[in-house]
């Protein structure tokens, strides 16, 4: 088959186009860059530098193309309540171009790559079957994709899968974004001989999917004969604190200073956890590779890359008393 990956460069996308080759189909896909490394593409992916919402040229591209899996976003939560009309753009307005784009180009199955902020505030572990209650702009804009795609699918006979990964970690994973990926910041600042960042007390809960344990799942929502289903992908054990991570970082990175506290972020759940149990019993979910390995394979492999300078390059649209302090006078 041929499978069009959109967001190609980026973390999650280029794991699976590589898994793609490797079963034996045919990749292509597009990335605008403003959020992968160019670095992350196999050389036998049919790449194209184009944004997702130049729906016209993601027409052309996405001729021949079988299965589609939209993997590009500005997967950033707590930017969006600070920058929401450049996060949901890159959320709502290019989920939408691309779902038209591949309606019209006569593909089969759309993959649409979600997110546990769907789920918002609501008691864990997050259940498939929670009603949509998304707390901030991202989340909405990637509920409001989730509808449109059913809608559209729906009507013109496009066959659809949800993954809703959660808190993906590894290597590839781009670490020089100050408003995202908390995992990486924390390495890449203790690489640079600064302390992690913890924003509010540090007790936040989540659990951490190391990058393989995702790959296989969206594997079977894109090959198997798996139809209009929404499934959590990701661990439900393991849950630890953000105070926990920081410290497994800093242990990989032979750091020993104190970390620093500032303000909680304005919306941010505290508590964040998804149900296995449909991915287990629909897809063979399992974690294979705990926490303390994940932290250890993301050092090792930003360690190989060499630590970075962070980029400010993503505008902040919203400065007032509530925009976190690191970012409003760039302290990463």
């Amino acid at each position: 088959m041929k499978i069009f990956i959109t967001g190609v460069a980026g973390f999650l996308g280029s794991h699976l186009a590589d898994r793609m080759i490797e079963l034996g189909h045919t990749v292509a896909g597009n990335d605008a860059l403003i959020g992968g490394y160019i670095d992350n593409v196999d050389t036998r992916v049919d790449f194209y530098e184009i944004d997702c919402c130049d729906q016209e040229q993601m027409v052309k591209v996405m001729e021949g193309v079988d299965v589609v899996v939209h993997t590009a976003a500005t997967a950033h939560e707590g930017l969006s309540v600070f920058s929401p009309d450049f996060i949901t753009r890159n959320i709502f307005q290019a989920s939408v171009s691309t779902i038209s784009a591949a309606i019209s180009a006569g593909v089969k199955r759309f993959v649409y790559c979600s997110s546990m902020a769907r789920y918002g505030n609501q008691p864990t572990p997050f259940l498939e079957t929670y009603n949509t209650a998304p707390v901030d702009p991202y989340g909405i804009a990637k509920v409001a994709g989730e509808d449109v795609l059913k809608v559209l699918c729906n009507t013109h006979g496009m066959e659809w899968n949800i993954a809703v990964p959660h808190n993906i970690v590894g290597p590839r994973q781009r670490y020089d974004d100050p408003f995202r990926n908390v995992m990486s910041i924390m390495i890449n600042r203790n690489l640079q001989g600064k302390p992690a960042i913890i924003y509010g007390d540090g007790n936040q809960t989540r659990c951490f999917s190391y990058i393989d344990d995702c790959i296989y799942c969206l594997e079977k929502l894109v090959l198997d004969n798996i139809v209009s289903e929404t499934v959590n992908i990701g661990p439900d054990e393991g849950t630890i604190t953000i105070n926990e991570l920081a410290k497994l970082v800093a242990r990989e990175c032979n750091f020993t200073k104190p970390f620093l506290y500032f303000d909680e972020r304005p919306l941010e759940v505290k508590d964040a956890t998804c149900s296995s149990n449909k991915a287990r019993k629909l897809l063979g979910y399992k974690t294979t590779v705990p926490i303390k390995y994940s932290v250890k394979y993301t050092v090792d492999w930003i360690k190989n890359r060499g630590s970075k300078p962070f980029d400010y390059s993503f505008p902040l649209e919203i400065i007032n008393d509530k925009t976190p302090k690191t970012w409003k006078d760039r302290l990463m």
